[in-house]
């Protein structure tokens, strides 16, 4: 346990300060949004690894339904963001706010402001399974 709390806040403060910095180029649009891996790195627990990735979505856009096989740590780098997760009432996030996503649960993202809304998404997860699963 205390392995992961030490991920979690290596990956907290190494998210903060990637906030400010330029993103690489960025891979291509799904639905609007748009995502740029930025890091990927083995853990100290056998089998899993470390993702880092920043999303953009277009203003009035949503990056639908899916799941990931792992934690994932949300920061809002800029813009306002509605998150549903399943069985969870709809929360609104903006720049600086955080937001947990636990193993495996369906959630979705939306841009509800008139500019580019980014996140930085830090995963905990499974090493060898895709990172995201699409659900309908």
């Amino acid at each position: 346990m205390r392995s992961i709390i030490a991920i979690i806040a290596v990956t907290t403060a190494f998210t903060v300060a990637m906030a400010g910095a330029a993103p690489p180029v960025q891979a291509q649009a799904k639905n609007g949004s748009h995502r740029t891996d930025l890091s990927k790195n083995d853990l100290s627990i056998p089998g899993w690894e470390e993702v880092q990735v920043r999303v953009d979505i277009d203003p009035g856009k949503t990056a639908p339904n899916h799941r990931h096989p792992g934690e994932e740590i949300i920061y809002v780098i800029e813009g306002t963001i509605e998150y549903k997760l399943e069985g969870m009432p709809p929360v609104r996030l903006q720049a600086g706010q955080v937001l947990f996503v636990p193993y495996g649960v369906v959630h979705s993202a939306t841009n509800v402001g008139t500019t580019n809304a980014a996140e930085l998404g830090t995963y905990v997860v499974q090493k060898g399974k895709p990172l995201v699963e699409w659900v309908k």
